[in-house]
């Protein structure tokens, strides 16, 4: 099965397993107001079907909403590269902002 992170989240949510509060984004623009929703330090996660995210640089940080602007700007539209996507990397469309 191929769910994006936040996808299975919501379903744990739905069975009361405790997750991190987040935010799906698909521009800059929201991930600035993801994070002032949230609050405080926030993880920008690129949402693609491949592991060693945090490896290729698909698994940020941000300490202000000019940050998590600044970093989605960066992270969306580009192609992540892991070992599992291959040479050719994954097209980052989405991020999971998170706590």
């Amino acid at each position: 099965m191929r769910i994006h992170e936040y996808q299975a989240k919501a379903l744990f949510a739905q069975f009361h397993i405790p997750v991190p509060r987040g935010k799906v984004v698909a521009t800059p623009a929201e991930a600035w107001e993801a994070y002032a929703e949230l609050g405080g330090r926030v993880v920008l996660k690129a949402q693609v079907h491949a592991g060693g995210r945090g490896k290729a640089g698909g698994i940020r940080t941000a300490t202000s909403p000019e940050e998590a602007e600044r970093v989605a700007r960066d992270m969306l539209g580009k192609h992540l590269v892991t070992h599992q996507t291959g040479p050719e990397g994954a097209p980052v469309s989405r991020l999971l902002v998170e706590e």
